[in-house]
This record gives C-alpha cells, structure tokens and sequence, in this order.
C-alpha cells in the first residue's frame, strides 16, 4: 500500500457536517509531490494531509485522542475512555458484544457524504503489545491478509516513498511519525458470478511518542491510473476512507477503532456487500488478536525479523 507526504500548515477541520477540499487537485501545479524508491524514481501526487487527517479526526474519535496525545510521553490514555462522539454523525448500531477483548461494537451510518455506500466503524480491544507494523501487515502482505480475507489475490506497496525524512518534516511532525509511506496495488478474486476488483491505494502508517499509532489509506484519482500495473483491468473498488488507530491502554493491552467506507463497485447492491465486510473485518481482528497473543509464537518472529532488519541498516 502507500504512504504520505504534503506541506501542512496549521491542522485545519472543517465542518463536521460535511468534508472540506478534495484530497488530491487535478492541476499539476496544486499538488505536492515525492519520489519513490523505485528504480525510474516515479513521482507520486500526494492527498493534503490537513484534509486528510481531519476527515480521519471526524469519524474516528479515537484518532483524534491519539493525535491530541501526540507528544504524550507519560503514560497511557484510557482509550474509549476519553473519546467524545462528534455529534453532527449519527452513527446506527449494527452488532455489539460484552466480550473483554475482540471487537465489542459495530456501527455504520448509510450513504455517508453522499457517495451511496455506508461507512462502517469497528470497536476493539485486544491484548498484547500496542504495534502498529504488525497490525498493519494483515492488510499489506498478502500472506498475511490470506489468513482473514478469502478473497485476496495480491497485495503489494507498489510505489514505496523515498524519503520519509523529508515527508515527516513536511509534515511538521503534527500528525505522529511516518514511518511507512507509500502506493499500494490490491487485487481479489472473481467469485460466484462476481468479478475481479482491484485498487490503487495511498496508505500510510504514522507513529506517536507515547505508542499510539494510525494506519491510513485512501484510493488514487482516476487520473493517477498511469501507475496501475500492465495487464487487463478489472472493476475498480474505492475505498474513500480507510483508518485504523491503536492506542495503548496499558502495556499488555490496547484500544483499537477501525473505520472504513468501501464502494465495491459493480452493481452489487450495498446491503450485500455490507454484511461481507463486517464478517471479513471481525475475522480480521481475530487474527490480529492471535498474532499479539503471540499464539503459535507469531509475535516473537516478528520481533525478531523486525530485529534483524534494523540491525542491517
């Protein structure tokens, strides 16, 4: 998937009743820009971020509490505890459960910002180390992504940014520490009649100093279609808003809120698609609570690749 850069000034939220500026401006001139580490150094048109994170601010409370708690050093927040609901979005429960630890709430609100698919919001709490990367990786690696979404057939970070330096200090360090950036390619599997997606994503993950952490996505413009792989195209799925926040709430546990609005795309009706997406996240947080549990010692070999990773650098 990607990852971000833009020159932010002051952090800018709009009306809560409706997003402000597109994410990406057609004119060439308006748009910032970073290369890649790829071996022609393509330059990649980035959202604006001030936009962006207030999108993610607006319907994520959680993110909100991590982003206020960005130079929070000392201890942890109380999580859900400290989110207050922007009450202009009236969100309708769609499942619930008492259970400690897994997802605990399920919400939606229809048609959000008139695009005609619903945005979903899942409410967690898992156990172990708050890592971001490793929640992360079930939605950029395909092997691991295999292990909740049927479906998947490739995901890769097609365009990985270059210098995360420079998008940090463009960033002026308000929205955490990028420490991923970059374009990603996402394909699943025709299915029962139904055919191929595909999507061209811009996805981020951005750390803060007292754990927390936001991985963010959001899908390239129609005119960015020039950095779609070679071969036959498929239907195009968008995703208008992709966030999952992670925010420690001791050392061995953490709140996690995870908002998505995906338009499939076709003429497969929502109240279709929408039960497949909520069974397919609720699988996703399973795993991931196996992983920080580290059941069959999944946690540790992380650690341990990630370990030997930095030291060869």
């Amino acid at each position: 998937m990607i990852f971000q850069l833009f020159l932010v000034a002051a952090l800018h939220l709009p009306s809560t009743t409706g997003f402000g500026n597109a994410l990406f401006q057609k004119a060439p001139s308006a748009q910032q820009k970073a290369p890649t580490r790829t071996p022609d150094r393509v330059e990649i048109e980035l959202p604006d971020f001030d936009e962006l994170f207030s999108r993610v601010q607006q319907v994520s409370p959680l993110a909100k509490v991590a982003i206020e708690s960005a130079n929070d050093v000392a201890g942890y927040t109380a999580g859900f505890g400290e989110i207050e609901e922007n009450p202009n979005l009236k969100w309708k429960k769609v499942d619930s459960s008492k259970n400690k630890f897994g997802v605990h709430k399920v919400e939606k609100i229809d048609n959000f910002q008139g695009v005609g698919v619903p945005i979903l919001r899942f409410r967690a709490t898992l156990e172990g180390p708050c890592i971001g990367e490793g929640f992360a990786n079930f939605i950029m690696n395909t092997e691991d992504r295999k292990k909740w979404d049927s479906q998947i057939d490739s995901v890769y970070e097609a365009y990985p940014i270059l210098d995360l330096d420079a998008a940090n200090i463009a960033m002026g360090f308000k929205y955490g520490d990028c420490s991923r950036l970059g374009v990603g390619h996402c394909v699943t599997k025709a299915n029962l009649g139904i055919d191929a997606r595909e999507q061209l994503t811009v996805c981020g993950i951005n750390d803060f100093a007292d754990g927390s952490c936001i991985i963010w996505g959001t899908e390239m413009e129609s005119w960015h279609d020039n950095l779609l792989p070679p071969g036959k195209r498929v239907t195009r799925a968008k995703s208008h808003i992709f966030s999952t926040t992670l925010v420690p709430t001791s050392e061995n546990t953490m709140d996690v809120e995870y908002v998505l609005q995906l338009e499939i795309g076709g003429k497969i009706p929502n109240w279709m698609t929408s039960p497949i997406i909520v069974d397919n996240v609720k699988k996703l947080f399973r795993c991931a609570g196996d992983f920080y549990n580290n059941k069959d010692g999944e946690l540790d070999n992380f650690l341990a690749e990630k370990a030997l990773v930095q030291s060869d650098l």
